[in-house]
């Protein structure tokens, strides 16, 4: 399946995910449509505390500001559980909702599951609309868009 193209609807879905804030964990659903009126950065990558993950999650929640000066919420995706999520959140410091796609169905949507392998790594901009405003899909996985290059198409919108 294709990623979706931008100007079009972004694919709605619901997962369920958990954020961390003071050392707790809040667990709950998580759907695009619930998201409307705000943008969302949807950034999926393959796994919870490897090298290129780790360093992009955190590069991002080093630089929340740049996302949260927009009045955008980032959601991380990928396809470990809830509690593999948490351990990583709280390893980590990261703040931001961790979403659970296990059986990759979220990534098929968007195009980027790669069977037996996981998912290439991506970052979608989803408008407050609803609609896909800006995506990076890698094609190896070892590079990820920037929180600035984020940010910058943030602006645009």
């Amino acid at each position: 399946m294709a990623t979706p193209a931008v100007g079009q609807q972004a694919p709605d879905f619901t997962l369920p995910g958990l954020v961390v804030r003071d050392g707790e964990a809040t667990h709950g659903d998580y759907s695009l449509a619930s998201a409307k009126g705000t943008p969302v950065v949807l950034a999926f990558y393959p796994g919870d505390e490897t090298p290129v993950c780790t360093k992009q999650l955190c590069s991002y929640a080093d630089s929340m500001e740049v996302f949260s000066g927009v009045g955008a919420q980032v959601w991380g995706i990928s396809p470990q559980s809830i509690d593999s999520h948490e351990r990583f959140a709280k390893n980590r410091g990261l703040s931001f909702p961790l979403l659970a796609d296990v059986d990759r169905t979220v990534a098929r949507l968007y195009g980027i599951a790669m069977p037996g392998l996981g998912l290439r790594r991506s970052v979608f901009l989803v408008g407050g609309d609803g609609v896909l405003r800006w995506k990076n899909v890698g094609l190896i996985g070892v590079t990820y868009a920037t929180a600035d290059e984020i940010g910058k198409e943030l602006a645009r919108l």
